[in-house]
């Protein structure tokens, strides 16, 4: 199984980015997929998660109304688009893949390797 994430980079404060994660070696539409940060010298934490069918989306609150994470079975792809980026969004952003029918909605199945946004002020 491979995760492939995409589409950070260095962004002026109030700009946008769209990250992608194209995923591999999996039936794509039987996970629930999630995006995950972790700033400088901080704790990973939760971004945003879609689940299987892409019916059901859920945000951190400090992303909430400037995020929007969606997916594309047929291309076996994830996106998280961010908006008006602060320069606390900065991070290195992981997207992850949950089994749909997971009991324990912290435990990923699988992760990407990451992709860095830096977000200049």
């Amino acid at each position: 199984v491979q995760l492939q994430a995409s589409g950070g980079g260095l962004v002026q404060a109030g700009g946008s980015l769209r990250l992608s994660c194209a995923a591999s070696g999996l039936t794509f539409s039987n996970y629930d997929m999630g995006w995950f940060r972790q700033p400088p010298g901080k704790a990973r934490e939760s971004v945003a998660v879609v689940s299987r069918s892409g019916s059901s989306t859920s945000y951190a609150d400090s992303v909430k109304g400037r995020s929007t994470i969606s997916r594309d079975n047929a291309k076996n792809t994830v996106y998280l688009q961010m908006n008006s980026l602060k320069a606390e969004d900065t991070a290195v952003y992981y997207c992850a893949a949950r089994w749909w029918s997971s009991t324990n909605s912290g435990k990923y199945d699988y992760w990407g390797q990451g992709t860095q946004v830096t977000v200049s002020s």
